[in-house]
């Protein structure tokens, strides 16, 4: 009996986390659900207040919806990841998706390197296919390469360009509960480092980011904020004082630290309880892709 290319499923499922975007969500779909890989898709939504989940049953119905009580934010990707079966998991956000053959290369690339956690794509943006800025300083990370793993490794990645061994990323927790939505990638990259998986970055591997033009209110705040929890959650206590020092020095005159400074403080009780320094090696890479002095 002869089988069609789609006979076996794809090992690479994927999630978009997602909250009150429903046209942009409609786009990202179509564009998933045409993937010559056919992967699963689930849709973790996060209570929106639109028309996303009557969207999703009329116009969606091959998509799986985890139908989220209260907002998650970027935990919904864990919620998401553990309800999938698939062993790997490729992360996408309402308004992006994986271009053609970049699920199935991630799934080469993860059974051909068993230490492999974590692969950070390369991402394209806007209709015109940008190269993002962050594939080249993910390429020129200072840590290099190493026999066992593919790609550059790196201490970094964007979230909707990512792809994950599920059982690497479940095992360390997934995104971190205390910093909700933004920045949270860094943290994660850590984990994994920490538990000795690897986290590459594979320009094969490519994703495609259509953000909405301008600045989202409030981002920079909270990418601040998540950046500094980051430092008490892993790092060592000089540097982490000295990351809030700095914070608290532009705090004086600069509204997005001075709310950034006080989301941590009220966080900060939480940070310590769940600290769990890197291990030396993990933050000697941490310190050499900052360009900081050890």
């Amino acid at each position: 009996m002869t089988t069609t290319p789609h006979a076996h499923p794809s090992p690479v499922g994927v999630v978009i986390a997602t909250r009150n975007r429903s046209a942009t969500l409609a786009t990202a779909l179509r564009r998933l659900l045409a993937l010559p890989e056919r992967p699963e898709i689930l849709v973790a939504d996060n209570a929106s207040t639109d028309d996303t989940r009557a969207l999703l049953a009329r116009d969606f119905p091959r998509v799986r919806v985890l139908a989220l009580p209260v907002n998650h934010g970027a935990l919904a990707r864990n919620h998401g990841a553990r309800a999938l079966n698939t062993p790997y998991v490729a992360f996408s956000d309402d308004d992006s998706w994986w271009a053609p053959g970049a699920l199935g290369t991630a799934a080469r690339l993860f059974e051909g390197h068993p230490r492999l956690g974590l692969i950070a794509a390369r991402t394209l943006v806007g209709p015109t296919a940008d190269p993002d800025p962050l594939n080249d300083v993910l390429a020129d990370s200072p840590l290099g390469r190493v026999a066992d793993l593919p790609g550059t490794q790196v201490l970094g990645f964007l979230a909707c360009a990512s792809v994950v061994r599920r059982r690497a990323y479940l095992d360390v927790g997934g995104f971190h509960r205390l910093l909700f939505f933004g920045a949270e990638e860094t943290l994660l990259a850590y984990d994994l480092a920490a538990c000795g998986w690897g986290v590459s970055h594979c320009p094969d591997v490519v994703a495609h980011h259509h953000p909405a033009p301008g600045p989202r209110t409030g981002r920079p705040a909270v990418q601040r904020r998540n950046e500094l929890l980051t430092a008490w959650l892993r790092r060592p206590v000089p540097y982490a004082l000295g990351r809030t020092r700095a914070l608290a020095a532009e705090a004086r005159h600069d509204d997005h630290a001075r709310r950034a400074l006080c989301g941590a403080l009220v966080r900060l009780p939480a940070a310590l309880r769940a600290r769990r320094p890197l291990p030396p090696e993990v933050e000697r890479a941490a310190r050499l892709t900052e360009g900081a002095a050890v």
